[in-house]
């Protein structure tokens, strides 16, 4: 399991001065939206990061762990809510 990112900055970020404001990848001009297509399009990881060599590995596991992470605690919640 990759160590816990508890600041979601050091992930991904928000700026007017990039790309008018979209949520990118920390560190790059690369919107984090472009990665969700890469998947809804049946994309591997790795086309992504070949696209997109800024976007670090770590930096999409942790994001993807943090979207799991959110996933469970919601689930688990309206289980015992």
């Amino acid at each position: 399991m990759l160590a816990q990112t508890k600041d979601l900055s050091t992930i991904v970020q928000r700026s007017a001065d990039i790309l008018g404001g979209a949520l990118v990848f920390t560190g790059t001009r690369v919107p984090f939206q472009t990665f969700i297509d890469y998947l809804k399009a049946g994309d591997s990881l790795d086309d992504f990061l070949d696209d997109f060599p800024t976007v670090s590995r770590e930096h999409v596991l942790q994001v993807l762990e943090m979207i799991q992470e959110t996933f469970m605690r919601q689930n688990d919640a309206s289980l015992t809510g």
